[in-house]
């Protein structure tokens, strides 16, 4: 995974700088197969998913759309779409929100406002900008935004994990619970419009090298 600039300490975000982003962010035009998110300070350029990645998004996609479909949910799974919060924006694997979500559309019309979503999911990809955004940057960015729900399918730790993130702290940009199990191990979504979804070995495959 490629992106724009590496890691930096979160005071280099400011007001100015947040609008200098922004306002670069609106104006790029990105060749097919690339995408550009504001994380912490930096406007972030990387490739779409390889394939393994998109098998994984895709039937966790599949299967969560007919969960909810299942429930009668309110809500929906979006993927490859705009979350904007103040002037950062990501693109997460799969969002779910509100299927009737006009209200939170930004006012520009480039995606949804974080405050309506329910849960984020990523799908970690490999290398180390790949990993460290998903697992450090966007984990203190989702829970700056206080998304309620954060989970992380990430084959590149160990012979790969599922981790679960609630209760956000905005004010600190931490999680205070996370529960973190190998693949192979069934995961119950606790809380939320997923609540009682499973995540299972159909979506993430089996253990690496195992």
């Amino acid at each position: 995974m490629t992106a724009l600039a590496h890691e930096a300490p979160e005071m280099t975000s400011g007001p100015d700088l947040d609008e200098l982003l922004w306002q670069a962010w609106k104006a790029m035009e990105l060749p097919e197969g690339l995408r550009a998110e504001i994380v912490e300070g930096f406007i972030e350029v990387s490739p779409t998913g390889r394939h393994s990645h998109s098998k994984v998004s895709n039937q966790l996609h599949r299967e969560l759309t007919r969960y909810l479909d299942s429930q009668s949910s309110a809500f929906v799974v979006n993927n490859d779409i705009n979350v904007v919060h103040g002037r950062k924006v990501w693109i997460p694997d799969a969002v779910v929100a509100p299927e009737d979500d006009d209200e939170f559309v930004t006012d520009d019309g480039l995606g949804l406002d974080a405050r309506c979503v329910a849960l984020i999911i990523e799908v970690v990809s490999p290398g180390h900008d790949g990993t460290q955004r998903d697992r450090v940057r966007k984990r203190r960015a989702y829970a700056r935004a206080g998304i309620p729900l954060y989970i992380l399918i990430d084959a590149y730790d160990g012979h790969g994990t599922i981790s679960v993130l609630t209760g956000p702290r905005p004010d600190e940009a931490i999680y205070n619970n996370e529960n973190r199990v190998a693949y192979g191990t069934e995961v119950t979504i606790p809380e939320g419009p997923a609540k009682g979804f499973t995540i299972t070995e159909a979506i993430t495959g089996p253990p690496r090298n195992a």
